[in-house]
């Protein structure tokens, strides 16, 4: 999908829009095919896959803390 046809999704200037994309490029989540003068955009879903697991690590150490949190919070209710 070329920028202009992206941008029109989005409540945000093509500039915005475009540097956005950079950014997704750069870190091998879109990627970028020129077609005469356009420049067409395609996201990577296998790099999604990657970042998913790396952040599923995130959510199971987050997952543990909050349930130590609540299991001490419900004792403590419990006890007053």
């Amino acid at each position: 999908m070329h920028l202009t046809a992206l941008s029109k999704h989005f409540p945000m200037s093509r500039t915005a829009v475009s540097k956005h994309l950079r950014i997704l490029s750069e870190a091998g989540l879109v990627s970028e095919r020129k077609v005469g003068r356009e420049t067409r955009y395609r996201l990577q879903p296998e790099a999604l896959l990657e970042l998913k697991e790396w952040l599923s690590q995130y959510e199971q150490f987050w997952e543990n803390k909050i349930s130590v949190l609540k299991h001490f919070v419900e004792n403590e209710e419990a006890n007053e």
